[in-house]
């Protein structure tokens, strides 16, 4: 256990990398962390992940929750989508641990007291605007890559509580490098404009050279400056959990900045694998957590760094079904590489700049020739999962059958990896460190 002094809180960690935090020590640490914040009479609000995290969040919750309900004047939680699909009432009541066998029944029976939320970025009643970042900021902060001012609207729940509570795990990431913090404002309770704008910033400087880093990535500084516009205090419970199993390894609590910077170095050490040769393969076996490519689609981005030119990235899907249910104009656009929108702009300019970051993440790095039309990638990326073939040829990725595959036999083929839960471990070369 350690504190770091800052000017409004001091930060508090339990636990370190690949280690284990009991439920008992856990709880304690709430407490304790909890009783020496001001939140006596206030209104709360738990900004929490949507079910495409690994976390033991009834455990958590039932620590917080234990310790706010007495004190506070009103508790939500709010759960942090993005623009990711709203969550069904039976998924919530699943994520939150309630309605299963030995569970309590209800949300109320479980937390007393305690809103339980979407955020709903697509009702505007739900949507606050809090200020502006200009495009003399966006271009010092994004190093030059963007100079385009932006709007700032965040969940009204969120805008409007005395406190927030970001409560989460923190994990190498694609767009910022290292997931968590005040990501959860932006993009997690934000809308569309802040979020595609540091999306595209991030695919603007490339998902291998971004992945991973612990520092304060163009795109984590626009996500800061955007949240310093919510006009409250912000506060996080930031979390190293163990990919898949959600069994805790450590945990920080303090301003919503600090508290993630201390778990982003243990995520780092925890969560990225060091590979001494490039792999020409890798089947990643994505949980069903990630029921759409659009999530799915961060097995490819954690083996990106590690692959071999030329080499193959499989997304093994069998129970997905679609590339997104809600962002459709990756149908229309497909998986192309940064040139192939950057040198055809007029044709592309007009789409969502999410929609394109997430294709060029998706896709990884390469070259698109205007001269000749022809577009050369890095890697290939193939679909075996329940999307058909025809649709894998119109978003421009490849197609496999899940079920030829047989991961047994795949695992022992020299240069190849078969991962179990992928999504959440990063892979790299030694010589990238």
């Amino acid at each position: 256990m350690s504190t770091h002094s800052t000017d409004s809180l001091t930060v508090e960690t339990i636990g370190g990398a690949h280690g284990q935090v009991s439920e008992a020590d856990f709880a304690t640490f709430v407490e304790r962390n909890l009783a020496r914040a001001d939140l006596d009479g206030k209104k709360v609000v738990l900004v929490v992940p949507d079910g495409t995290r690994s976390m033991p969040l009834p455990m958590v919750l039932k620590a917080v929750h234990s310790q706010l309900a007495p004190r506070v004047a009103e508790l939500t939680a709010v759960i942090a989508l993005g623009t990711h699909s709203y969550m069904e009432p039976d998924e919530i009541d699943a994520w939150f641990g309630v309605g299963g066998e030995g569970q309590p029944a209800t949300l109320e029976e479980a937390y007393p007291g305690m809103r339980v939320v979407n955020h709903e970025w697509e009702d505007p009643d739900k949507i606050v605007k809090v200020g502006t970042l200009s495009a003399e900021t966006i271009k010092e902060l994004s190093q030059g890559a963007q100079e385009v001012a932006v709007d700032v609207e965040i969940n009204r729940y969120v805008v409007e509580a005395d406190v927030n509570i970001v409560i989460g795990p923190v994990f190498p990431h694609e767009v910022v490098g290292i997931s968590g913090g005040n990501k959860y404002f932006i993009p997690g309770c934000a809308t569309h404009d802040a979020i595609d704008l540091s999306h595209w910033v991030g695919a603007l400087l490339g998902v291998e050279k971004v992945i991973g880093t612990t520092g304060i990535t163009p795109m984590r500084a626009i996500i800061n400056a955007g949240t310093d516009l919510i006009p409250n205090q912000k506060l996080a419970l930031c979390l190293v959990v163990q990919s898949g199993s959600g069994e805790l390894e450590a945990a920080a609590f303090g301003t919503s900045e600090d508290a993630w910077a201390a778990m982003a170095e243990v995520a780092a050490e925890s969560h990225i694998v060091w590979l001494d040769e490039p792999l020409q393969k890798v089947i990643a076996c994505m949980p069903e957590r990630y029921d759409d490519i659009w999530t799915a689609a961060k097995g490819c981005y954690k083996a990106q760094p590690a692959m071999a030119d030329g080499g193959e990235v499989v997304i093994y899907a069998p129970h997905v079904t679609e590339v997104s249910e809600v962002h459709k104009e990756i149908y229309d656009i497909g998986y192309h590489c940064i040139e192939y929108f950057t040198k055809q702009w007029d044709k592309f300019s007009d789409v969502p700049k999410g929609v394109l970051a997430h294709s060029t993440h998706v896709r990884g790095a390469g070259t698109f020739d205007e001269a000749t039309g022809t577009e050369h990638n890095r890697i290939k990326v193939t679909l075996a999962t329940q999307i058909p073939p025809e649709t894998c040829a119109q978003v421009n990725l490849g197609y496999l059958d899940p079920a030829s595959i047989d991961l047994d036999a795949e695992a022992k083929v020299p240069g190849t990896m078969v991962v179990p839960n992928a999504g959440e471990i990063l892979f790299k070369l030694i010589s990238q460190r």
